[in-house]
């Protein structure tokens, strides 16, 4: 991984390697070839259907997706970006989970039937030692994680549990919910824009999708192959993304891929960018801006984690933008029957949210 800082905010991009629509491929090997890679040692394949991934050892990315750029303004150009999960971790007040005394409510699991929704919780692998009860949610087994300390140091790696405590947020404000857990973050929650792209292109019977990951962009313009990936997912369908909007505090730079919901694209309408509240305004650590749909409780939210020495009752209080999206996920399921569809929900939540701003922006309670 390599991390550029631009304006002040770092983009984070895999080395060596660009992403290239496939009308520039042509171009692509004439420019990698200019600046000094040899045809013999550039490798080409392609993630996603209609782009190509470039890859040369020792690539000026950078210096590459600009040349393309100014050859190819019409064509989609960009690094291979990596993407990272959005709890709040940097300490203070708001940092890493922390233990909690289990809820006197009970985790209902999914009623199931034809009127549930199909929610995909897209994160890191689930952990089945954990109060999220194994009816629930599905989880095939590449999806269940079982490193808990993949660096050997003796702690927690930084998100395991993460997606547990995401679907928990569901469970516990909705049983109308069928969620199932794809794993594309790893326990540290990091992945690639190819990676993701090439998941959401795999999901076939989902109606909402929970992103609650992202990152800022080259030039800050769309991902390429993440716009590709979420065309092909939204476009003539009835499904919804719900995405978090990031912890990092701005307001003046779009973040990916919740800042979707404020693009030109013609499926714009069904991402929603969540950004979080305590309930008495935006929290400061959250990001926030035009691109923002509304705001969601996302401030010490307790929820299932894991069993661990350290969360002897398995649930933990996280804060982050993580979990302020599950909240809006949760809202649309619960509204999804009486809509008609879960786009209508979508469209219903974002009018309540409307009625009651927070911080001027439309706020679930």
């Amino acid at each position: 991984m390599r991390t550029e800082v631009q304006s002040g905010r770092p983009v984070r991009f895999v080395a060596d390697e660009i992403l290239v629509s496939e009308r520039g491929a042509g171009i692509a090997h004439r420019t990698l070839n200019g600046l000094g890679h040899r045809a013999g040692d550039i490798t080409e394949d392609e993630p996603h259907a209609g782009l190509r991934r470039f890859k040369a050892r020792g690539l000026d990315v950078t210096a590459a997706v600009r040349q393309l750029r100014g050859q190819l303004p019409d064509a989609v150009v960009g690094p291979n970006h990596v993407f990272m999960s959005t709890p709040y971790e940097h300490g203070g007040p708001f940092g890493p989970p922390m233990a909690a005394d289990a809820p006197p409510s009970k985790l209902a699991p999914s009623a199931g039937g034809a009127s549930s929704v199909r929610v995909v919780v897209m994160d890191t692998g689930v952990y089945v030692d954990s109060p999220l009860l194994a009816g629930c949610y599905s989880a095939t087994p590449e999806n269940i994680e079982s490193v808990l300390d993949g660096d050997d140091n003796g702690e927690l790696d930084s998100d395991v549990g993460h997606a547990n405590f995401i679907a928990g947020v569901v469970v516990q404000a909705t049983d109308a919910a069928q969620i199932r857990i794809v794993k594309v973050l790893d326990t540290f929650g990091v992945c690639t824009e190819a990676d993701l792209a090439a998941a959401i292109g795999g999901l076939t019977d989902v109606d909402v999708l929970n992103l609650s990951l992202g990152g800022f962009s080259f030039g800050d313009q769309p991902p390429a192959i993440l716009s590709a990936a979420l065309s092909t997912f939204l476009s003539g369908t009835g499904r919804v993304v719900v995405a978090a909007a990031g912890n990092d505090g701005i307001q003046d730079r779009p973040f990916w891929p919740a800042a979707f919901a404020a693009s030109n694209s013609p499926w714009a309408s069904q991402v929603l960018a969540v950004a979080a509240h305590d309930g008495n305004g935006v929290c400061e650590w959250s990001n926030r801006g035009s691109w923002v749909s509304l705001v969601a409780p996302g401030a010490e939210i307790v929820s299932t984690f894991i069993h661990h020495p350290s969360f002897t009752s398995g649930w933990a209080a996280w804060s982050g933008t993580s979990f302020a999206a599950p909240k809006v996920v949760a809202a649309v399921v619960e509204r999804a029957a009486a809509a008609g569809s879960v786009t209508a929900a979508a469209a219903q939540v974002k009018a309540e949210a409307g009625q009651q701003q927070l911080g001027g922006f439309p706020a679930l309670r």
